[in-house]
């Protein structure tokens, strides 16, 4: 690394370091400030120390998810303040005059970009969309005193590849238990040829065995009519693709699954309709495409942020500032048409990225090459 990439760093940098701290620095205080009464019930069920732990175990669990929301906005106004001081004190020049290319001076500027995409990679792999998962339970336990019942109670699960219908007074995706349970078999009529009741159904994840605890099975004809009633201490049944996990699937939020779990949801759910699916698949996308906004940042706010001279430097930050809030409606919308499945799930995800990368390189190619920006006209003027 040269001297002049080190100079472009540490003026970018710290800038960036103080923006991105202090997005988290105000969320932090807001959001303290909105749960405040919550822990403070905690400390009379929970004590002192045990709601103090809780508390630091709720925000380290929360900083991924605000990561990835105040990343894109601090490179964009650290680059937009970093590039109009530079320009203000004719620094860009200079280095122009000296040989150096508007590409060269933003070599470093672009592996930050690529550096900060890699970081929203990881966080938004995993960490970053479970945390509003985990919110509110933590938050219940805090305010409580005891972890939150995780299972779902009364939950209705159709098997339509296999023609079963499950009924379960309570399950839960990270358990191997469910109690109170009904199961329905169907023939390819949709007549019902079996049934089972059992107190508690427990499946083995190792053998892909259900295990109906206190059960009873009825088989009945296709009239209606019963051939047999067995009740028995435990009915084992093999074979069976359901897991608490696919039972439980149907109410889960998209937003809030990591990309493992998407891929799972995806791929155990396939019967699904097109429809249904269309959420998770648009957030299987939108889990790769969203870190790459870092990127078009760089590329939106560079040539804005370099004026030569004086003039203009606002109207710049303002067109860069303008541009990254279109990027955010234009996302949102096509996130909520890709989940309601009226685009592709890879366009919704991919397009604005793609869209806005253009128009920065655009931008980038105009500042590069001496030109002038496009000017607006409304029609009659």
């Amino acid at each position: 690394m040269t001297l002049f990439d080190q100079y472009l760093l540490k003026k970018f940098l710290l800038p960036f370091f103080y923006c991105v701290s202090g997005f988290i620095s105000v969320w932090l205080i807001w959001d303290l400030s909105t749960n405040l009464p919550d822990f403070i019930a905690g400390f009379n069920t929970l004590g002192f120390e045990s709601t103090i732990a809780l508390v630091a175990r709720f925000y380290l669990l929360q900083i991924p998810s605000v990561i990835v929301l105040s990343v894109p906005v601090g490179l964009l106004l650290a680059l937009l303040y970093t590039l109009t001081q530079m320009s203000r004190r004719n620094e860009i020049i200079s280095m122009l005059c000296a040989g150096q290319s508007l590409y060269r001076i933003f070599v470093p500027l672009v592996l930050v970009g690529l550096v900060m995409t890699g970081v929203l990679t990881y966080f938004n792999y995993s960490l970053a969309p479970q945390a509003g998962a985990v919110r509110d339970d933590l938050k219940d336990e805090i305010k409580s005193g005891h972890k939150s019942d995780r299972g779902i109670k009364n939950h209705l699960f159709r098997n339509r590849e296999d023609r079963r219908l499950w009924f379960l007074s309570w399950v839960d995706a990270k358990a191997t238990n469910s109690y109170r349970v009904e199961i329905i078999q169907q023939n390819e009529s949709g007549i019902v040829t079996d049934i089972w009741y059992a107190l508690r159904a427990e499946f083995v994840p190792q053998k892909g065995l259900w295990i109906l605890k206190q059960a009873r099975h009825i088989t009945v004809d296709e009239s209606g009519n019963l051939i047999s009633s067995e009740s028995q201490p435990e009915i084992e049944i093999k074979g069976w693709n359901e897991t608490p996990w696919k039972i439980t699937s149907s109410t889960m939020n998209s937003e809030f699954l990591s990309l493992p779990d998407l891929s799972d949801y995806l791929r155990f759910n396939a019967e699904f309709p097109e429809s249904r699916l269309a959420p998770f698949l648009t957030h299987w996308y939108y889990r790769l495409a969203l870190p790459w906004v870092c990127l078009v940042v760089i590329f939106i706010a560079g040539p804005m942020g370099v004026v030569i001279g004086r003039r203009g430097i606002m109207g710049g930050v303002g067109t860069a500032i303008g541009l990254f809030a279109v990027l955010l409606f234009v996302s949102s919308l096509f996130l909520a048409l890709g989940k309601g499945d009226r685009i592709p799930a890879w366009v919704a995800a991919w397009g604005p990225t793609l869209i806005f990368l253009a128009i920065g390189l655009y931008l980038f190619w105009v500042r590069a090459t001496g030109r002038e920006f496009p000017k607006l006209r409304l029609p009659g003027l």
